[in-house]
């Protein structure tokens, strides 16, 4: 068990990645479409939703994943009939579509390129994105598409808003202790 410790307002992990916030990340857009391809071949693609890239870190746990899952599903960023943001994908009968995406830990701290250090590596994130696509798909009910892990991708869509956020599991708004919802 991670043992979490607040730092002004921040949830810092104590331990091996002390001094690091330690989070599963993402960055979700609500689209009008969007697709996938690998190699040349369409691997997902969904109509009206949500397009969730992913990113991983070695320390994430499967309670990181469900909370980001349900987060994802019940995220109200669609529009009701006053045009207000306050219906989620699960509520329009929208789809998501899932890619892993380990360039979401990019540091560019020291000169012009980018450091993937703190990025999980193949071994440990292809099987934290798996499950990670299996909650998703639980909780929304229906089947999550997604790119093949690890592949050159060609990620097409069309943004609606446009909306784009960005999301890490250990949200400094979410107060330090709290449990996560687990999916049941």
């Amino acid at each position: 068990m991670r043992q979490i410790k607040r730092v002004c307002g921040e949830s810092w992990i104590v331990g091996r990645h002390a001094g690091k916030i330690v989070a599963m990340r993402v960055i979700v857009q609500r689209v009008k479409e969007a697709s996938v391809a690998a190699n040349g071949n369409f691997t997902g693609q969904i109509g009206q939703g949500l397009l969730v890239l992913a990113g991983f870190e070695e320390a994430d746990q499967p309670a990181d994943l469900e909370w980001m899952a349900q987060k994802l599903v019940k995220l109200r960023v669609f529009p009701d009939d006053q045009g207000v943001m306050n219906r989620s994908v699960a509520d329009i009968g929208g789809e998501i579509l899932a890619v892993s995406q380990f360039t979401l830990y990019a540091s560019t701290k020291k000169g012009n390129r980018p450091s993937w250090g703190r990025a999980a590596k193949g071994e440990v994130s292809q099987p934290l994105f798996d499950r990670f696509v299996e909650y998703l798909s639980i909780t929304l009910g229906r089947p999550v598409p997604t790119g093949v892990f690890g592949a050159d991708m060609q990620v097409s869509l069309v943004n609606d808003g446009p909306v784009t956020i960005a999301i890490d599991s250990r949200d400094i708004d979410q107060p330090a202790g709290s449990s996560q919802p687990a999916i049941g």
